[in-house]
């Protein structure tokens, strides 16, 4: 869900954050539902939250596509709107407030590491059980190499969500790392693929 638990459109958004011990509650439920429909043999791999302030720090003080044309409505400036409408997807991270943005990175961090911990310490008759960072970081650096800017990842119209070339990046690097640490959970290779290939030929991988 990346952010859901720690964000919020409250002008005081701390106090309706999730704290770890009911998030540790809500997951250990949902992981028993699991346990008990899910066939014998099966993965589940639980993601982390980012740490959101990169969004401050990279889109503050460029222009919204509102403000494009006329060079007068920053980021910043559409931030506050939000704010001053109490609809932002993201008070805590959204905000001019240093101190907000940090304490929702926080949260944000206690969380994951509250996956963290059910997944180093819990078993399941039904399923093996993995944790993974949202290291949105890491994609920030590989883009950067490329010579492309951190901002150009984000959705410029909201300004907060990751956009399509940020989800691919996301995708790609998940799907990396499971094949690196736990390749027991994509299975064996099929073997009958250059049957299919001779059939059906190459169809970019769908």
């Amino acid at each position: 869900m990346i952010g859901n638990d720690v964000c919020s459109g409250k002008i005081d958004p701390v106090p309706v954050m999730t704290t770890p011990e009911k998030f540790y509650s809500k997951v250990m439920q949902t992981l028993k539902y699991l346990n008990a429909h899910l066939p014998n043999g099966s993965h589940v791999i639980l993601y982390g939250l980012p740490d959101g302030t990169f969004l401050w720090n990279n889109l503050h003080d460029r222009y919204h596509p509102l403000g494009q044309l006329n060079k007068d409505v920053t980021y910043a400036h559409f931030y506050s709107f939000l704010s001053c409408l109490q609809v932002s997807p993201c008070q805590g991270w959204m905000s001019s407030n240093k101190t907000l943005r940090a304490l929702t990175s926080e949260r944000a961090e206690q969380l994951s590491n509250t996956l963290k911990k059910i997944a180093s310490s819990k078993k399941f008759t039904n399923f093996d059980l993995f944790y993974m960072d949202f290291d949105f970081q890491e994609i920030i650096k590989e883009w950067q190499k490329k010579g492309r800017q951190p901002w150009q990842l984000i959705e410029p119209v909201d300004g907060f969500h990751p956009n399509e070339v940020a989800l691919q990046l996301l995708a790609d690097r998940f799907w990396k790392k499971v094949q690196l640490q736990w390749p027991q959970v994509l299975g064996k290779e099929n073997p009958f693929n250059p049957q299919i290939e001779q059939v059906f030929g190459d169809q970019g991988g769908h």
